[in-house]
């Protein structure tokens, strides 16, 4: 049999890149040959891994693409977490696109038998459409974020709204499920065009002319949402994940991603002398970076909740912490609580029986890494299809505690949730019955996500049939 070659482009930020090595690591396992699309400095990011991968036998490999040349953003900014300033954005998302070229010569020396490219790339479905190559699209979120903000961008006018603060109903999904006009992202309710709502036109029209959607996430997780995708919304979809279990071993978990700002020996000789469910693990991912005044709130939040914390905290150098850091802080919670500034070992921490809790951003990564833990959250929403995730978490999944975020905000998080509601989440989250009963939920999730990605589940059967009818694929013309 004919090696099945499988081209994998994610967008150039941590949190595209990860789950999609995560998700070229389990081709690679189910004997596919996966090579990685990258730009020189992003490359290190996936090295170690691929390497990996290679000595124990599977087939991975890079590609290399030169980030194109442009004004306005950093030095040797190669990576979305690089962006100082929001203004940033569209200039970084315009110099990726200008990859195309490039990328076209790749998939016409090498005809992969498909391109798995993100949703950030939509003229990617034309550009392999040349070659006779399909298609997929990586959206890097759940089924019930594709479908909520899906049928929300085609059935809801928000010229009916007075307020930003007024709510709806998201329309034909399987359960009430209400949001506030706020908490929606801009492009979608605000009638002034831009670069970028132009081209989330783009990400749709492309993702229904590819060959399909491949979703991170399980079907058991949320079958109602799984179905409504593809009966009512008619895509073509499958799921594969959690693929962040793909990482069997510690050293495996804590080379995802960045460098760990901490020791990890040190993390775990301080976790293991805590109880079974008693430390909560704060952390809002790569993208979100709190004004000073919300990292204030936190803190004040964090030592009133009387709970142990590990607390990763993202912004600035020790002299800015303590602008924002009421006097003392780290005295007083000394031996209760531990900061890591930077990046912290995540996968690794919340599978430690000592974390009892996770305060998150909802990213989907973070999401899902925490429901494969088995962990219950304190969701707090900012930006993205963020306020998608947190309402599948609270409310269909029931295994988690809203803050009370509203506003979409990108990057920064709306900075207007006080200590109070933070410390209300917090304890509700980790003491309690009701606590009890969500940490029994979240529980039984990650014995079902350890099941699917097992020889014989229902994610790993998915990917057995993708990679088939991938390897049975005709070009139309």
């Amino acid at each position: 049999m004919v090696e099945l070659q499988v081209f994998f482009f994610p967008m150039l930020a941590h949190g595209h890149m990860i789950p999609t090595l995560d998700m070229a690591r389990l081709f690679a396992s189910h004997g596919a040959h996966s090579s990685i699309i990258t730009t020189p400095l992003n490359a290190p990011a996936f090295e170690k891994a691929v390497e990996k991968s290679n000595d124990s036998g599977f087939r991975m490999s890079l590609k290399i693409v030169q980030f194109p040349k442009v004004s306005g953003l950093p030095q040797d900014c190669e990576n979305a977490d690089q962006l100082t300033s929001p203004e940033m954005s569209p200039i970084f998302f315009g110099a990726t696109q200008m990859l195309k070229e490039q990328v076209e010569l790749l998939l016409e020396q090498y005809r992969p038998n498909c391109l798995v490219a993100d949703m950030f790339f939509p003229w990617a479905t034309d550009s392999a459409a040349k070659f006779g190559i399909p298609r997929l699209v990586f959206h890097g979120t759940c089924f019930f974020s594709l479908c909520a903000s899906e049928e929300t961008r085609l059935h809801v006018s928000f010229d009916n709204f007075i307020s930003d603060s007024d709510e709806f109903v998201v329309p034909n999904l399987p359960h009430q499920v209400k949001l506030s006009v706020s908490q929606v992202p801009p492009y979608q309710r605000q009638n002034t065009e831009t670069e970028f709502s132009k081209m989330m036109i783009r990400v749709k029209e492309s993702e229904l002319k590819s060959y399909g959607v491949i979703v991170n996430s399980f079907y058991e997780l949320e079958p109602d949402y799984a179905d409504h995708y593809e009966d009512v919304l008619k895509r073509r979809a499958w799921h594969v994940g959690p693929v962040s279990l793909c990482n069997r071993s510690d050293e495996e978990k804590a080379q995802r991603g960045k460098k760990a700002a901490i020791d990890k020996d040190e993390c775990f000789k301080w976790l293991d002398t805590k109880k079974p469910n008693s430390v909560l693990y704060v952390c809002f991912g790569s993208g979100t970076k709190f004004p000073r005044n919300q990292l204030h709130e936190i803190a004040v939040g964090l030592e009133a909740s009387g709970q142990q914390f590990i607390w990763v905290v993202r912004n600035g150098k020790n002299d800015e912490v303590e602008e924002w850091m009421s006097e003392g802080f780290e005295e007083r919670t000394k031996g209760k609580g531990l900061i890591i500034r930077g990046w912290a070992p995540q996968v690794l921490i919340l599978d430690h029986e000592a974390i009892g809790g996770f305060v998150t951003h909802c990213g989907w990564n973070s999401t899902l890494e925490g429901i494969a833990a088995g962990v219950p959250m304190v969701t707090w929403p900012s930006f993205a299809e963020q306020f998608y995730n947190e309402k599948l978490v609270t409310e269909i999944l029931r295994i988690g505690v809203a803050v009370g975020a509203k506003e979409w905000v990108a990057g920064t998080g709306s900075g207007n949730i006080k200590h109070e509601a933070f410390e209300k989440a917090a304890r509700s989250v980790m003491v309690g019955e009701e606590a009890e009963e969500r940490r029994d939920r979240a529980k039984g999730l990650k014995e079902m996500a350890r099941k699917v990605t097992g020889e014989g589940g229902s994610s790993y059967l998915d990917l057995d049939s993708l990679i088939k009818s991938l390897s049975l694929y005709q070009p139309s013309c």
